[in-house]
């Protein structure tokens, strides 16, 4: 009997002329017609795989049988500090691919839609808008905004509220991902810093708020993912305990962190790039709440030719370690998924 396969973590850039030309005049981002490189302001970074793009993902998925892809949003369009109408504009755009995405082929992609907080009324407006007219379930948040201050928060602040309530109402998914890590922290970019080790930090660091300000009782219809297995917050859970315990003056107000732990609306996907970090996941949350995430086709994702990397190989060795049963990695590739989109079936 053949196993279906649901990729809960993946990306798809727009073909060059799919980007309306005023976000290149902006410099908000665009495509080179090359397809190349993707660019927004003076950043740049190479297009790595043919595969980040529709039909090439297609047979890319095929090649390797993935049955189904979660298609997530630009990080590079959180519109993160951008102003009102570029943001409104631009978030509008991607979510208009995004669903054009999912209606072509249904069968083949679930999509998801992003806001941005700092405009809270606009976010509120583009939600119904998503969820009523575009039919999309599945909502993308940054770990963390800038908001009209110049102060940087986390996603999971009391100003963000109208939103996760929304989003209860609707019963929506929720996907939570780090970026713009090199405009938080003062440090000079090099080595990949704030992709290899920084990512990680504001993911626990939103998970670590998430937790005691127990998101997962206060809003019970939504189901968040954390981006890549948000693997500092599941190594640093004790030392959080420990300081919740240790100095209860500076947790007035909060949950217990112990109360999120393992809860049947948190999941976290496989993207944590060895076995035996997935094994620690596994211990702390259980296999239930770990989705599969391939983070494709970037090349920290699960891509071939990336030394011995292919995707899915991470649960692949954790089922050859006697890490994940077999019919434990079924479920992390099928009904894991199935149940935090809240869906039946694809």
């Amino acid at each position: 009997m053949k196993k279906f396969k649901i990729n809960g973590h993946g990306h798809l850039l727009p073909e060059p002329n799919e980007i309306p030309k005023f976000m290149k005049e902006k410099k908000l981002f665009w495509i080179d017609e090359d397809k190349k490189f993707m660019r927004q302001d003076d950043w740049s970074r190479p297009i790595t795989d043919p595969s980040f793009f529709f039909n090439e993902k297609l047979e890319w998925m095929d090649k390797y049988k993935i049955d189904h892809g979660v298609m997530l949003n630009l990080s590079q369009v959180y519109c993160n500090g951008w102003e009102r109408q570029d943001a409104n504009d631009a978030i509008r755009w991607q979510n208009d691919f995004n669903a054009s995405v999912q209606q072509r082929r249904p069968d083949k992609f679930t999509s998801g839609f992003v806001v941005q907080p700092r405009h809270l009324e606009d976010a509120l407006k583009e939600i119904e808008r998503c969820v009523v007219d575009l039919k999309m379930n599945l909502l993308c948040l940054p770990t963390h905004f800038l908001n009209a201050e110049g102060e940087w928060l986390s996603v999971v602040d009391d100003s963000v509220e109208p939103i996760f309530e929304l989003a209860n109402h609707y019963g929506l998914a929720i996907e939570i991902h780090p970026y713009d890590g090199e405009k938080m922290v003062k440090l000079k970019d090099q080595f990949w810093r704030f992709h290899l080790v920084w990512m990680m930090a504001q993911t626990a660091d939103t998970l670590h708020f998430y937790s005691l300000k127990d998101y997962v009782n206060k809003f019970p219809n939504i189901r968040t993912c954390f981006a890549h297995g948000c693997m500092l917050g599941q190594a640093n859970y004790g030392r959080r305990l420990q300081g919740y315990d240790g100095r209860p003056d500076l947790f007035e107000g909060t949950h217990d962190p112990r109360a999120a732990l393992g809860h049947k609306n948190l999941f976290f996907d496989t993207l944590v790039h060895d076995a035996y970090t997935l094994q620690l996941l596994k211990i702390r949350v259980g296999s239930d709440q770990i989705v599969a995430g391939l983070d494709d086709p970037y090349p920290l994702g699960e891509m071939e030719g990336v030394a011995r990397s292919y995707p899915g190989r991470v649960i692949d060795f954790a089922v050859e370690a006697n890490i994940l049963t077999q019919k434990e990695s079924d479920e992390i590739w099928f009904n894991n998924v199935l149940r935090w989109l809240g869906k039946d079936k694809i």
